[in-house]
């Protein structure tokens, strides 16, 4: 189970996606920006998702990069829309981890993703929803 203190970072980090323009996932609030880039491409769902510091455990930025590098691959081969991100506390000094914002990708689908990259939770967006943080594990 996460750890109530993780869960509350989790759920005060920004999701920043690097799209024209950017735009930022909140859990708990909507996001006009997705929503519409949702509907425009008729998808009816997003993850916003990492391999970065798998279970919060901080490694260097190489190790972190092939991990990210693994799961383009995956996204790939997969034949899956997707933008890149970073999810960044305002104010913890952690680290932001790059992301991807993947398009069209179901809840069940993104949950595996994310068990295989080893992250405790990711962040699930619907067309016309609310973000929120679902838990992996």
């Amino acid at each position: 189970m996460m750890p109530p203190e993780l869960k509350k970072a989790f759920v005060e980090t920004e999701y920043i996606v690097h799209h024209e323009p950017p735009f930022t996932l909140r859990i708990g609030q909507t996001c006009p920006a997705l929503d519409e880039l949702l509907q425009a491409r008729k998808y009816k769902g997003a993850a916003f998702i990492t391999a970065c510091n798998p279970y919060s455990q901080q490694l260097n930025p190489a190790e972190n990069g092939c991990r990210q590098t693994e799961l383009l691959k995956e996204l790939k081969s997969r034949s899956l829309f997707y933008l890149t991100g970073i999810g960044q506390h305002p104010k913890n000094g952690w680290e932001g981890e790059e992301s991807f914002l993947i398009l069209g990708i179901d809840l069940e689908a993104a949950k595996a993703l994310a068990q295989k990259f080893e992250q405790w939770a990711f962040v699930w967006t619907t067309s016309k929803g609310v973000s929120t943080l679902v838990e992996a594990l």
